[in-house]
């Protein structure tokens, strides 16, 4: 307990030293918020207009699209706002910005992901929150399950996003690749899971964990058992130990070279 104290202390102090920083210009704080939630409202007019025409998709009707999206962009928003820094992470290995960082008694991991906050995930998860309420998912019966699948969205995008960038460990400057593999995996979370099978819904557990990001999650809240919620927690924890392996395995790279190392 005496070394997780600190650590603790640590993360909360890094948390509210970023949105101290975040809230300093509220003018542009606010904006950023409000145009995320419009672009939110826009990009789910589609779909609303589509379930107004065919009422459902696969036996998935609006308010469990609601849901979806509600679920995802809680989580992306969530992410974005706590752990911002890693989606920056590629940027900061190419560069060797991550010197400071290796002599701080702090892990360096927790430090980079901590390391920035995104205003417009505020937005995100406004949006998310009255998705939920609209499709009748905030009572009291279904809430622990809706946070629950907040949570797991939320870690596994910051774990996907860690794992993408580590990337730049190995193959130098891959910070625009990461960047398409991550808004890939948030696109198709944003997809009804009836519209994939076979080799398309294996791909979206495995290389763009758009399944654990989304599907999984939203039938935590949408047909919620103690087998999917364990799954499901135990499919957050399962990769946010392989993000913090892979990024170990490659800090050793970047320790032993320098700079130039990094970029392989």
């Amino acid at each position: 307990m005496g070394g997780v104290r600190p650590l603790l202390r640590f993360a909360r102090t890094l948390l509210a030293t970023n949105l101290r920083a975040s809230l300093a210009l509220r003018g542009a704080f606010w904006l950023q918020a409000a145009f995320m939630v419009g672009n939110n409202l826009a990009f789910f007019t589609t779909w609303w207009l589509l379930f107004a025409r065919f009422h459902d998709i696969g036996g998935w009707r609006l308010p469990d699209m609601m849901t979806v999206f509600g679920v995802v962009a809680s989580g992306f928003g969530l992410s974005v706002v706590f752990g911002g820094g890693a989606r920056r992470l590629a940027r900061m290995i190419a560069d060797g910005e991550l010197d400071p960082l290796l002599v701080q008694p702090k892990p360096v991991l927790l430090h980079a992901v901590g390391s920035a906050s995104t205003a417009s995930g505020w937005g995100d998860m406004a949006t998310g929150i009255g998705m939920l309420y609209l499709a009748g998912r905030l009572d009291l019966e279904t809430l622990p399950f809706v946070a629950l699948a907040v949570a797991v969205s939320a870690t596994v995008f910051t774990s996907a996003s860690v794992l993408f960038q580590s990337l730049a460990f190995w193959l130098g400057d891959v910070e625009q690749l990461s960047r398409q593999l991550w808004e890939f995996t948030l696109t198709f979370a944003l997809y009804p899971q009836p519209l994939f099978a076979g080799g398309i819904s294996f791909l979206l557990y495995t290389l763009l964990p758009a399944g654990f990001v989304g599907f999984l999650p939203v039938e935590v809240v949408r047909n919620p058992s103690a087998l999917l919620c364990l799954s499901a927690a135990g499919a957050a924890l399962g990769w946010w130990l392989l993000a913090v392996g892979v990024f170990a395995l490659g800090l050793r790279r970047y320790e032993s070279g320098s700079r130039f190392g990094a970029r392989g």
